[in-house]
Formats: C-alpha cells, sequence, structure tokens
C-alpha cells in the first residue's frame, strides 16, 4: 500500500508546484495555439436553479452559446472536495505509479495522448465509465486499500452530477414544451446508458511556457463534446475557452463554487440544430495546476439520434439518422478539431 507524503494532499502545493510530466518531443504547432483569448469573459449565461424561470434561461443559453454557468446546483460540497482531494492524490505520484492504472482500453490513466489519431495536449487524465460495473482493478495496484475511497468518491460526486444532468435535460423539455420531460433525461437514465467520467489534470509547466515566449500552451485542443450534456467543474485555475458564433474565442472565468453545462453534438441533433454543440478547448497555465472533472451523459449505444419529430414543425431534418455506436465509431476515427457531424448532416438539393 503506497504512503502518500504530507505536502501531496496540500492543495496550495499542488497548484503552485511543479508536478511536471515527462519531457517528451512535441512539435511546437502541435501544441501551439495562435489564435488565443486574452481577456475573460463576463456574459456567460448564469443559470441560478433556485429560480423559477430558469428552465427558459436555459433554452436561450443552449440556442445562443450552447454553454452556461449553473450556480445553486445543490451539489454537496463535500463530494466535490473529497473527490477533488483523491484526484489530487493520484496525480502526485510518481509517473511510474500512474501509469499501472494505464494504457487505455479505453478507461484508466492517459498522458499527453489525446485518441488515437495524433491529438496531443499538456494534460494528464482518468477516463472512466459511469456503469455500474466500472472496474477499480486497476487502481487497486496503485492505492492498496485505498482504492475503496478513491470508488467511493468518484461514485458519489457522479451519481450528485448525474441527478443535475437529468434536471437540466428535463427542465429543457420542458422550456421546448415537448413530451414526455424525460425524452432526453431517459437516454442517460437507461442502465446502458453509455456515459463516462474523466478527471484532468493540466500540470505547471514554466520552462516550456517561456521556450514558447509567453504564446499559451495547448492542454486540450479544440472540439465539440460528442454525447448529450456535459457537466464541467474546474478549480479556480484559468484556461477553458469557448469560441462563440463568429468564430472569436473567448475565456471562460474560472469558478470553482459552479458547474459549467456543455451541449453536445447528439443534443444539437435531437434538437435538429436549435441548441448548438459548443467549440471549447483549453489552455495550460505555466506557473499553475488545473484540475477538472467532467461527467459526460451519452445514451444507449443502440440509440437511435435523430431530430424529434415534435420539434420539426414541418422543417425539414438537418441530419441522417445514425446509432449513437455509429456515431461515436465515426467521431473516434477523427481529429479533434474536425467537424465530427458533417458525414451525419443531409446536403440541401441544389
Amino acid at each position: 500500500m503506497l504512503v502518500y507524503k504530507k505536502g501531496h494532499t496540500n492543495l496550495a502545493h499542488f497548484y503552485t508546484s511543479s508536478i511536471m510530466l515527462p519531457m517528451v518531443v512535441l512539435s511546437k504547432p502541435a501544441m501551439e495555439q495562435l489564435s488565443v483569448a486574452t481577456t475573460l469573459f463576463t456574459e456567460v449565461p448564469l443559470i441560478d436553479l433556485s429560480k423559477p424561470d430558469s428552465k427558459n434561461l436555459i433554452v436561450k443559453a443552449c440556442e445562443e452559446f450552447g454553454f452556461f454557468k449553473l450556480i445553486n446546483h445543490g451539489i454537496p460540497t463535500e463530494f466535490i472536495a473529497k473527490l477533488e482531494s483523491e484526484a489530487i492524490k493520484f496525480f502526485s505520484l510518481p509517473l511510474s505509479e500512474k501509469e499501472k492504472a494505464g494504457p487505455l482500453d479505453p478507461f484508466g490513466y492517459g498522458n499527453k495522448k489525446i485518441g488515437h489519431n495524433g491529438d496531443v495536449g499538456w494534460v494528464e487524465y482518468i477516463l472512466l465509465t459511469t456503469s455500474n460495473e466500472a472496474n477499480y482493478q486497476k487502481f487497486s495496484s496503485i492505492f492498496g486499500e485505498a482504492a475503496e475511497k478513491f470508488r467511493c468518491a468518484v461514485n458519489d460526486y457522479v451519481s450528485a452530477v448525474k441527478k443535475i444532468a437529468y434536471e437540466i435535460l428535463e427542465m429543457l423539455a420542458d422550456g421546448l414544451k415537448i413530451q414526455p420531460r424525460n425524452v432526453f433525461s431517459k437516454l442517460l437514465m437507461d442502465e446502458e446508458s453509455d456515459s463516462v467520467f474523466r478527471l484532468n489534470h493540466y500540470p505547471p509547466c514554466p520552462e516550456l511556457h517561456q521556450e514558447m515566449n509567453d504564446r499559451n500552451l495547448i492542454g486540450f485542443g479544440e472540439h465539440t463534446d460528442p454525447q448529450i450534456i456535459s457537466v464541467l467543474r474546474s478549480n479556480n485555475i484559468s484556461g477553458l475557452q469557448i469560441s462563440l458564433k463568429d468564430g472569436n474565442w473567448i475565456s471562460i472565468p474560472p469558478d470553482q463554487s459552479s458547474f459549467f453545462i456543455n451541449v453536445g453534438d447528439s443534443l444539437q441533433v435531437m434538437t435538429n440544430g436549435r441548441f448548438k454543440s459548443v467549440r471549447h478547448r483549453v489552455m495550460a497555465n505555466g506557473s499553475k495546476s488545473r484540475l477538472s472533472m467532467i461527467y459526460f451523459g451519452g445514451p444507449p449505444l443502440s440509440e437511435k439520434i435523430a431530430p424529434l419529430p415534435s420539434l420539426m414543425k414541418g422543417e425539414d431534418s438537418l441530419y441522417k439518422e445514425f446509432t449513437w455506436y455509429e456515431y461515436k465509431k465515426s467521431a473516434y476515427k477523427l481529429r479533434l478539431a474536425d467537424n465530427r457531424l458533417g458525414l451525419f448532416e443531409k446536403i440541401a438539393a441544389s
């Protein structure tokens, strides 16, 4: 059983110390982004779940941004703190120990490599399934008896976040005036739901930051999320950026007490393009660690994804019908920045 050094569990120490990823040779174009956002965006849609008009504001935010900030969410702070503490313990370990939780198959520990098509970033991460059959055996060899504590921290947090995702999706159905109100949420509630959970750690990298002459370092390259909805929480370190409709990138002010919600590709299709899947990316910090935790709510693999007839109102469908398995298989053959939905868009007759 591993014994963690006292300093590793101190949050301030973790976020300001250089817990480095192993240096590998990466071309600057692969890690660098020239179009950088230099100012924090202060007009992020703010949704207060305690307010009665939330459902209409959520619909508006999904139409205009595909993204919003959530407050008064009701997720216990102790669940957040416990999982963050366990994540810090893991990411503070030597690389040789962390690699015992890899390689990805498709779950486990990953380092720099994102997917199988050449995408890289200044990030290390843990990817887990949210099903009851989640396998924590890899972590037993690292944490020993403490693996159960890690499992419980993940399960408590994910269970709470799932409920928020269900609630948001049902509020969206209410706001869109469609029945049944669980038309979206039932896909995540299904026991066959293909949902995943990800812990991302973006370590400080002062040497590489200086070498790049203060240009931003890509932590996770630009992309959209293929699932239905994503629920994100991070520590108080900036880095998240989203792309507006005009193509400009804007930086999102961090807020460790709030959550951020992303519309995914599947929800864009189900609303026939009314909701927009938000394109986003993460820029690493030269001197501080960023830790984020994301729940990706996905449908069962066999679920057919297509615009809902109740939202069509005589409109033509913009997308071909596909199963989540077909879309997932197609999406993961592409690079992060590719338009994954492009292959499933209907071409208008000329």
